[in-house]
């Protein structure tokens, strides 16, 4: 199968204006190969993007690790302003739940993103209870955009924008995915997979379509409608045959990231694919 990025998104969007204002981006650091590699991507990507500020933040459990947190932070903030990120601040404390602190970090600043890795490393019985960038996600308090091991920034040319074609209006965060696709001049891809299309489309989806097609009917958005079992195995096949940079997945509840995240396509989605995966709340 095709490889494939994992990101992911909620609506602290408030606004596209207040986007453009400043985009507070934070990125957790343990300084482990798949968080470094995270900070990379987060550089790559925000590099030349006016007003961003970027966080990285590091939580330590143990005071003894203030020590070292402090100089390992401020050696890769000087790697990210060479690179060409602008505003870079650095952030460490002492805490025990990473969830809860990052949870606290984001409101204290108005996260609009936070960047995180996943690690290959990571037990398959740890990956079923949830791993920190799935729990950070499930928060619904900011964007969480998780990043596969292996992932390399080569731009973001091509979204595809996952939707069950329910109540569309309600459930569609309308305005963060039209800053995520301002921000990169993205072409917008809209699909949608269920085991019952068949020759046509129900009435039902052709007027949900007609509401997405009225959404985003600035970016010209073309609609994909794949007829199979698996979401998943679709999903993979659909982002290699389209050349996807970004797969935007809008979960309604926290079961359903539960169900992603827990499934057994998980590792070969996060893992083994280079595109990240962002799941945006509606």
């Amino acid at each position: 199968m095709g490889t494939k990025k994992i990101l992911t998104f909620t609506h602290c969007f408030y606004s596209i204006q207040n986007y453009y204002i400043m985009k507070n981006v934070i990125i957790p650091v343990d300084f482990s190969e798949t968080s470094l590699n995270a900070v990379r991507y987060g550089a790559s990507m925000l590099t030349g993007k006016p007003g961003t500020h970027v966080i990285l933040y590091n939580m330590f459990e143990k005071d003894s690790d203030s020590l070292t947190a402090g100089p390992y932070l401020e050696s890769l903030k000087a790697e990210l302003v060479q690179d060409g990120v602008e505003n870079v601040e650095c952030v460490k404390e002492l805490g025990d739940n990473l969830i809860d602190c990052l949870g606290r970090l984001a409101y204290q600043k108005a996260a609009t993103l936070i960047l995180m890795g996943i690690s290959e490393k990571e037990e398959w019985r740890q990956l079923l209870l949830g791993s920190n960038s799935v729990k950070m996600a499930e928060q619904n308090i900011c964007p969480v955009m998780i990043i596969p091991p292996t992932a390399k920034y080569t731009g973001i040319k091509n979204i595809a924008l996952t939707s069950d074609f329910k109540d569309v209006d309600a459930t569609t965060p309308v305005l963060a995915i039209k800053t995520v696709l301002e921000i990169f001049n993205s072409n917008l891809h809209i699909v949608n997979v269920d085991n019952q299309h068949y020759v046509s489309l129900t009435e039902e989806y052709l007027a949900e379509r007609a509401k997405m097609q009225k959404m985003f009917a600035e970016f010209k958005p073309e609609f994909y409608f794949i007829g199979m079992n698996d979401f998943f195995d679709a999903i993979e096949q659909f982002a290699k045959d389209r050349d996807i940079d970004l797969i935007v997945i809008i979960p309604k509840n926290h079961s359903f990231v539960n169900s992603v995240f827990s499934s057994r396509h998980t590792k070969r989605l996060a893992f083994n694919s280079p595109v990240p995966l962002l799941a945006a709340h509606e």
